[in-house]
């Protein structure tokens, strides 16, 4: 089952405008990708297509894939307008070595994507397929915005857009391990007056240390995690967003 159908169409109006990215993200990812070789990139949960155009425009070799077939069809749109052409599939990122006969250089997996997974089993499946397309020494990227910080504060509402005709709101309702994350959509121009809203059903909380622990089982050789674009170290009482790269 699609789980975006109903999103997919408004997801991007948590951006400004497609494909712009601030500049910390694009210095950090420029960065690491020079320091680590990296000329191919596959964004496995690339959704609708946010930061293609930014890796296209370091001048790598960009595929992008997702399991939502909405998603997939809104990034289709926003890239065509954007007149880039990057090879999208509709993989579940526990089975990419089913869909990519080759390997790459980095994987990236972002926007808290792997907090969909039912289970660590699951999450396991993930990770170990994301390593197996990775060359020697190729590199995972993963990000999300749920930290240490908010697991232990636990906000029940985040703001996270504010514009004089539409906000959007969070609104979290917390369970012992995991959390629904509402997406609150209020419209409010004199030619719109609506309200939607659309949940992300996370079972569980995967943090710094999970995720370390989790990495290592899969086989990853170096783990290193940072609490902003900045390479600012990972902090677990200040950090507001959560960003791991894992070495093959």
């Amino acid at each position: 089952m699609d789980n975006y159908r109903d999103f997919a169409g408004r997801y991007d109006l948590f951006y400004d405008e497609f494909g712009e990215r601030d500049p910390d993200t694009v210095k950090f990812f420029r960065s690491l990708f020079e320091r680590k070789g990296v000329r191919s990139v596959l964004d496995c949960a690339c959704g609708t297509g946010r930061d293609l155009p930014m890796f296209n425009a370091l001048g790598l070799e960009v595929f992008g894939s997702d399991v939502s077939p909405s998603m997939l069809a809104q990034a289709e749109k926003n890239l065509a307008q954007l007149d880039l052409a990057i090879p999208l599939k509709c993989v579940d990122y526990r089975e990419l070595p089913q869909s990519y006969q080759r390997r790459f250089d980095a994987v990236v997996c972002l926007s808290t994507s792997l907090l969909e997974m039912p289970d660590e089993t699951e999450v396991l499946k993930a990770l170990k397929s994301m390593r197996e397309i990775l060359r020697e020494r190729g590199i995972l990227v993963m990000s999300q915005g749920t930290t240490d910080k908010q697991w232990s504060e636990k906000p029940r509402f985040i703001p996270v857009v504010n514009r004089p005709d539409f906000s959007r709101l969070f609104v979290i309702d917390y369970e012992d391990r995991g959390a629904d994350y509402n997406v609150v959509d209020m419209f409010h121009s004199g030619e719109r007056s609506e309200f939607k809203v659309w949940t992300a059903h996370y079972h569980f909380m995967l943090l710094r240390d999970d995720l370390e622990r989790l990495l290592k089982d899969t086989g990853f050789a170096t783990i290193e995690f940072y609490g902003s674009y900045r390479f600012a170290p990972y902090d677990k009482s200040t950090s507001d967003i959560l960003i791991t790269v894992a070495h093959r």
